[in-house]
């Protein structure tokens, strides 16, 4: 890097803003295709406008969340594909704000990284668009920092930031969830987007795999396996939280099972699931085997192949998963809850 013979420049340092205008030009079509009626103004202003439609609705609540990717990151750079962590995005975000029983209306996403290159920054919006699109939410606009001295040239980092709204009447809290309510699971796509430093860990240090090994038992190359886009639930499980058929949710994130279902817990009650009654993906069995961890730091840690668990009435248990599995969805009975002093068990 040299100085100019006019002085320093912003890209002399680092910075190209160029770049950062060709990247904008090209995420444009992505954001366009996952426009909703409500979005006012087009991409490139300084912020995004959303119309909300008090009509539709008596008492809204808004509900956000936010989240990342955490360290998957590092084998879609590894493996320079970057596609599918946008879909995780966008999924860690609206399944976390869908378990409240809100839709989501709009996305916005943070991407920061050491040296812009227009093109992977498209191809990771449009993941990120896939995802809304999936969800049907808009991706109402976002931010690119290139951070050079910050981040190392071939980094970067994701956040994702969505918006829903439900009728208040109809918010899911937990508060609803009470002993005798069947738990439904439904199956995750593999990992999703958590434990990975544990996962990464296990199978590349200790057991020396690498990302290209086509593993039998996986059917696939690990890396393959590793990057599988975290499935998002919005489509075929909202109706029925609209309809009042579902007393609680749990998106099964960081802190696995265990933690993420006892958040719904009301006191007086604990979860019982019944470990026989789902399928665990082969990718859960190799971590574990290659790792020696423990069942219970497997469940602490990882979705064990549940992505979403559900509370719901017994009497409306069987319609509820016949319902998902109309959509698409592979629903298990894989518990219920009792009465008891909080807590998780796996039996």
């Amino acid at each position: 890097m040299e100085q100019g013979k006019s002085g320093w420049t912003y890209r002399a340092a680092g910075v190209d803003i160029e770049a950062g205008e060709r990247a904008v030009e090209l995420m444009r079509p992505a954001a366009e295709s996952t426009r909703r009626p409500e979005v006012l103004g087009a991409l490139g202003a300084f912020a995004g406008f959303f119309a909300l439609d008090l009509g539709r609705y008596r008492e809204p609540v808004l509900v956000a969340g936010a989240d990342g990717v955490g360290t998957k990151l590092r084998l879609a750079i590894e493996l320079d594909r970057h596609g599918s962590v946008g879909i995780d995005l966008v999924a860690m975000c609206v399944n976390d704000i869908l378990v409240h029983g809100a839709e989501p209306l709009f996305f916005l996403d943070y991407l920061a990284t050491g040296k812009l290159v227009p093109e992977k920054a498209a191809a990771i919006v449009a993941g990120i668009a896939a995802g809304c699109r999936e969800a049907g939410c808009a991706l109402l606009g976002g931010e690119t920092a290139e951070m050079p001295g910050f981040y190392a040239r071939e980094d970067y980092d994701l956040a994702g930031f969505a918006v829903g709204v439900v009728e208040k009447e109809a918010l899911l809290d937990g508060a609803a969830v009470r002993a005798g309510d069947r738990l439904l699971g439904l199956a995750s796509s593999g990992l999703h987007a958590n434990g990975f430093s544990l996962a990464r860990k296990v199978l590349l240090e200790v057991a020396g795999y690498r990302l290209d090994t086509f593993l039998p038992a996986l059917g696939c190359t690990l890396g393959e396996e590793l990057l599988r886009p975290t499935r998002i639930y919005v489509r075929s499980v909202l109706p029925l939280a609209r309809a009042g058929r579902i007393h609680g949710m749990a998106h099964i994130t960081g802190g696995g099972l265990v933690q993420n279902l006892a958040r719904i817990l009301p006191p007086g009650t604990r979860a019982v699931l019944r470990r026989d009654t789902w399928p665990v993906p082969p990718i859960f069995t190799l971590i574990q085997q290659a790792g020696g961890v423990t069942p219970a730091e497997m469940a602490r840690t990882f979705n064990l192949g549940l992505g979403l668990v559900l509370a719901v009435a017994p009497q409306e248990a069987e319609a509820v998963r016949q319902a998902l599995t109309a959509c698409g969805e592979k629903c298990y009975a894989v518990g219920e809850v009792v009465a008891g002093d909080g807590g998780v068990e796996l039996v």
